[in-house]
């Protein structure tokens, strides 16, 4: 299925004025970058290339998607359209890497029109999920080490579902509930009851019996349909000492972790873990530390980016070529709206451990720098995966303080 007409009527207008004025064969550089992170964050982290990269394989005008454009332009721009397949040079941030504002997380380099046509397309994918990834970032750091299952499924639409599962593992949860998800990117999932099978059954021993008969002694019981103490005692009755696990998903969730800890401990059942669900978020998360909670389960925090649903990359012109000659010099562009001025020039970007250094060359960076864009790929979710972890890793420790503050590297251009 073609990706094309995942984009704003405006691209293609804009399409049919740059033919009409003959811009739209011209070599051209955009950037995508933020102006700024959600209030209070200190850093953010990028995902969503790897999906990005498939979907650019699909962009193209087949019959289809040009009857569909029929009465948006006229018939010299479809036919642009139908000749055309994409010849992009698009590089980016390694997917999972940290990002701080001004930097270009992703270039491309193409004739206008074509820049043009991809503008919504990326920007819908990279603000979503790289939303997704940073705040599912906090929520590993507050975890201290404890599992994460993504289960936010039915907090967001259901293709919205598939890829923010995808960027939670990415940056750093370890499961998803989600079964698309695990199909389409090899991700670990997890899931085993709601409170419907319990309150459908007999009784609260009869789902457990069933669901251990089922699911085996690996399994984990949801204890709190009733009462959160006598259903602990029903599992350990029903299951023996092995149970896996039970999940607690209601109430003051500090203190019913504490006692769930002490009953399971008393009951001989030591090696049970604790898990917690329950509208978590990375501060929840947070204060549930200092308890015995084995793993924690987040719904929708996660998929919504934690209060900051997009990260507010925006897709900028930076260059344009003065003709369409194909040794045509360049022209830096650049806005100078206020508020909302951006830095003309194709950028480079670097990282030091105090700054994100930009240049307008790919060469003079100090030794030291780490290069940051490289080709588009497919994507691979355990390499970005672990990319995210040690991106994070090698910022300063007060960058993973959860208290509001200011992006930890202030971007440098530095000009020759």
């Amino acid at each position: 299925m073609s990706s094309a007409l995942l984009t704003d009527r405006y691209e293609l207008t804009m399409l049919e004025s740059a033919l009409h004025a003959g811009l739209a064969g011209r070599r051209a550089v955009f950037e995508v970058f933020a102006r700024r992170l959600p209030e209070g964050r200190r850093y953010g982290v990028v995902a969503g290339q790897g999906r990005l990269h498939a979907l650019l394989e699909d962009f193209t005008f087949g019959p289809e998607e040009l009857d569909a454009v029929r009465d948006v332009v006229g018939a010299q721009t479809r036919d642009w359209l139908a000749e055309r397949r994409l010849g992009a040079d698009i590089t980016a941030y390694a997917e999972g890497e940290t990002f701080f504002p001004g930097s270009p997380v992703l270039t491309v380099e193409s004739c206008f029109g074509e820049g043009l046509l991809l503008e919504t397309l990326v920007l819908s994918v990279l603000n979503h999920d790289s939303a997704v990834a940073s705040a599912a970032a906090r929520m590993v750091v507050a975890a201290q080490g404890r599992s994460l299952i993504e289960m936010g499924s039915r907090r967001t639409s259901e293709q919205a579902a598939v890829a923010a599962a995808r960027a939670a593992v990415i940056a750093g949860f370890a499961k998803t509930s989600n079964l698309e998800a695990g199909r389409r990117y090899g991700i670990e999932t997890a899931g085993t009851s709601a409170h419907a099978f319990t309150l459908a059954a007999d009784d609260e021993k009869a789902a457990f019996r069933a669901q251990i008969a089922t699911q085996g002694l690996g399994t984990t019981l949801l204890v709190d349909t009733y009462d959160t103490e006598q259903g602990i005692r029903n599992a350990i009755e029903v299951a023996g000492p092995e149970l896996g696990a039970i999940r607690l998903d209601s109430g003051d969730l500090a203190e019913e972790t504490r006692r769930a800890r002490a009953l399971l401990d008393e009951l001989g059942a030591k090696n049970t873990r604790v898990v917690v669900t329950g509208d978590l978020d990375e501060f929840s998360i947070a204060a549930l530390a200092a308890t015995p909670a084995d793993g924690y389960g987040v719904g929708t925090s996660v998929v919504t980016g934690s209060g900051a649903p997009t990260v507010g990359f925006v897709y900028k012109l930076v260059a344009i070529a003065e003709s369409d000659a194909p040794d045509a010099r360049m022209r830096a562009v650049a806005k100078t709206s206020l508020g909302k001025a951006t830095t003309g020039g194709r950028k480079w970007a670097g990282r030091l451990p105090d700054r994100e250094l930009l240049r307008l060359t790919p060469q003079g960076f100090p030794p030291e720098a780490r290069m940051l864009q490289g080709p588009l790929g497919p994507g691979d979710v355990e390499a970005a995966r672990r990319r995210s972890a040690a991106s994070l890793a090698e910022l300063p420790a007060r960058a993973r303080r959860l208290a509001k503050g200011q992006p930890e590297l202030r971007t440098v251009l530095e000009e020759d």
